[in-house]
C-alpha cells in the first residue's frame, strides 16, 4: 500500500507539469496583452514598456515559464497584476467559498443520487425507477447556467423563500475566522447568520449537484442491479435474512465501490467547474474570479487557480483509489497490481 501511495504521489509530477505548460502557452498565445488592459488605452509606449519589463513579460517565453515553475514549487505564484496582491492570497481569500459550495453540492448530490438509484434498483421498472431515470436524463440534459436560472426565477422570483445570489446578508457577514461561513457562524454562535448562510448555500449547491446527480444516480443503479443478481445475494435471501437488511449491508455496500469513484471525480469537477454556478449566484469563489482574470489577462492568478485545482483533483483520486482497499478486502495493492 505505501509503495503504491509513493509511487501516485511521484505520477502526479509530470501531470502538473504538463498542466502547467499548457496554461501558461494558453495565456500567453491567446490572451491580449495584459499592459493596456491595466495601465489603460492613455498609457504612452514607453510606459507600457516599462511595465512589461518590470513584470517580466519582457523575458523569453521559457525563461518566463521557468520562472512560474520555480516559484511554483515553493507556494508563490507571483503577484496579481492589478492588486499588487500574492496569488496565493488572493486565491485563499475565495478558496473557502467555492469549496463550501463543492461540498454542499456533492453531498446533496451523494444523498439524493444513491437514495434514488438504489431505490430503483430494488423497483427496477417501476414508476418509481422510471420516474427516477428521467430525473437523472433531465439532470444530465440541462445546462448548469440554465438551471441556475430557472431556480432563481421560482424560488426567489415568484416563491420568495431563497435568495437569489451572494454568500450572506451583508449585515450578518462574519469576520475573521476560517472563511467557511457555516463553520464561522455555528463557532461564534451567531444562529441567525448560519441560517441566512445555509438559505444562500442551498440554490447554487442544487444547480450546482444536479449534474453530479444524475451520474451518481444512474450508477447506483446500474451497480445495485448487478450486485442484486449475485448468487451471494440469493443465498442470503434463502437464509431468511430480513430484504432490508440483505440490501443495506449486502448489496448497497459492495455497489459503492464503483459509486465512489465517481463521487470522488465529480468532487474534483466540482471544485474546478463551478464557474458557470458561482457566475449565475454571484458566489465569490475562485470559478467567478477566474472568468474575472482571464478576461483582464491576469496571467499569474489564472496559471496559479488552474494548477491548484490540478493538483487537489489527483490527489482526490489517489484518496478515492485508496479507499478502494477499505471498501472491498479482496482488491489488494500488491507490487506487480501497482
Amino acid at each position: 500500500m505505501l509503495k503504491y501511495i509513493v509511487k501516485r504521489i511521484l505520477m502526479l509530477i509530470p501531470v502538473l507539469l504538463g498542466v502547467s505548460v499548457i496554461v501558461f502557452l494558453i495565456m500567453r498565445v491567446f490572451s491580449p496583452d495584459p499592459a493596456p488592459i491595466v495601465l489603460g488605452q492613455h498609457a504612452t509606449a514607453e510606459t507600457v514598456e516599462k511595465w512589461r519589463e518590470a513584470n517580466g513579460l519582457n523575458s523569453p517565453i521559457y525563461i518566463q515559464y521557468f520562472d512560474f515553475i520555480k516559484g511554483a514549487f515553493t507556494g508563490d505564484f507571483g503577484t496579481s497584476y492589478y492588486t499588487k496582491t500574492p496569488v496565493m492570497k488572493e486565491i485563499m481569500s475565495r478558496f473557502p467559498a467555492t469549496i463550501e459550495l463543492a461540498i454542499a453540492a456533492i453531498i446533496l448530490a451523494s444523498i439524493i443520487g444513491i437514495l434514488i438509484g438504489a431505490i430503483s434498483a430494488v423497483k427496477k421498472n417501476s414508476i418509481f425507477d422510471n420516474s427516477g431515470m428521467i430525473l437523472a436524463l433531465i439532470g444530465v440534459s440541462m445546462p448548469i447556467f440554465w438551471l441556475g436560472i430557472l431556480l432563481i426565477i421560482l424560488f426567489s422570483g415568484i416563491l420568495h423563500i431563497l435568495p437569489s445570489g451572494s454568500r450572506i446578508d451583508p449585515l450578518l457577514q462574519p469576520y475573521g475566522g476560517t472563511g467557511f461561513y457555516m463553520i464561522d457562524t455555528l463557532v461564534s454562535g451567531d444562529m441567525e447568520a448560519f441560517v441566512d448562510a445555509v438559505k444562500h448555500l442551498v440554490l447554487p449547491a442544487l444547480a450546482l449537484g444536479m449534474y453530479s446527480m444524475a451520474i451518481i444516480t444512474r450508477m447506483t443503479r446500474s451497480s445495485m442491479l448487478d450486485t442484486l443478481n449475485q448468487d451471494y445475494i440469493r443465498t442470503a435471501r434463502a437464509k431468511g435474512i430480513k430484504d432490508g437488511r440483505v440490501i443495506t449491508h449486502h448489496a448497497l455496500r459492495n455497489a459503492m465501490i464503483p459509486v465512489t469513484t465517481v463521487i470522488g471525480l465529480q468532487l474534483g469537477s466540482l471544485l474546478g467547474g463551478a464557474v458557470l454556478t458561482e457566475t449565475v449566484f454571484s458566489w465569490p469563489g475562485i470559478g467567478h474570479y477566474t472568468v474575472e482574470c482571464i478576461l483582464k489577462s491576469d496571467f499569474p492568478v489564472v496559471q496559479g487557480i488552474v494548477l491548484l485545482i490540478a493538483c487537489i483533483f489527483v490527489l482526490i483520486n489517489l484518496v478515492v483509489d485508496i479507499i478502494y482497499a477499505f471498501l472491498d478486502p479482496r482488491i489488494k495493492f500488491s507490487k506487480k497490481e501497482a
